[in-house]
């Protein structure tokens, strides 16, 4: 993994409580794994989410999509990770039967919580163009 900037720690990261990058990892974790209600305590509430497929203005309906159709058989492989004090990118290769693509994830974070997410991916590798 490359960062390409680390804040200094100094204390300020405890647990997942400040750190972008150990958000980000967590829900990668959560989501990865099924565990969706293992989101609910690292999201805001007034989450914003934004993707090719889909956009939501709060956790409760984000997370409602994802218990409705839930992430089976996907995996995925960390290829780079960028950083600031309030945000982290992750960029991935997503895979699940059928479909191996690049992804960049960007997590804004703010009072311990993920505030917004940003997907981005080529749709055509699922067999779509919108």
């Amino acid at each position: 993994m490359l960062r390409v900037w680390k804040a200094p720690r100094r204390g300020r990261c405890i647990g997942l409580s400040e750190c972008p990058l150990d958000l980000a990892l967590a829900y990668m974790a959560h989501f990865f794994s099924g565990n969706i209600s293992g989101l609910r305590h690292i999201l805001a509430a007034d989450l914003s989410f934004a993707g090719p497929f889909h956009n939501f203005h709060s956790a409760e309906a984000y997370l409602a999509s994802l218990e409705a159709d839930p992430p089976v058989g996907c995996s995925y492989e960390v290829l780079s990770t960028f950083e600031n004090p309030s945000a982290v990118c992750l960029v991935y290769r997503f895979t699940k039967p059928g479909v191996s693509t690049t992804m960049a994830q960007l997590f804004e974070v703010a009072d311990g919580k993920i505030q917004k997410i940003r997907l981005v991916f080529d749709t055509g590798d699922f067999g779509t163009r919108r």
